[in-house]
């Protein structure tokens, strides 16, 4: 997940919602509390998108001790009409291929 990164104000192209479901795609039992670090965001606001997530069907989880795995819908199409024919799975995987590439660039520097 990495550690705080630098604050951001004005208007991004990712929604808190996207950003919340590619943490939980790159790890299936993260913490609330990580996924608030990594996102900028508070774990009450998390709690919230993670709600809003599973009512509409694009994610799922279960309860195994005091911890929480999810499991992505990844066939989920996407919620705005402009982007009805994309599913989960297409959207996380453009985000997956921009951060590996993101993490190529800066192991050659």
């Amino acid at each position: 997940m990495g550690g705080p990164r630098e604050p951001h104000t004005g208007w991004t192209f990712l929604t808190n919602h996207a950003r919340v479901l590619a943490a939980i795609a790159d790890d299936q039992s993260v913490r609330i509390r990580d996924i608030a670090a990594h996102c900028r965001l508070t774990e009450r606001a998390v709690q919230k998108i993670i709600a809003d997530l599973e009512q509409d069907g694009y994610l799922t989880h279960t309860r195994e001790g005091r911890s929480n795995t999810y499991r992505i819908q990844p066939g989920t199409p996407l919620r705005h009409p402009a982007e009805a024919s994309l599913t989960v799975a297409e959207l996380l995987a453009l985000l997956v291929r921009q951060d590996a590439e993101h993490g190529r660039q800066r192991q050659q520097q």
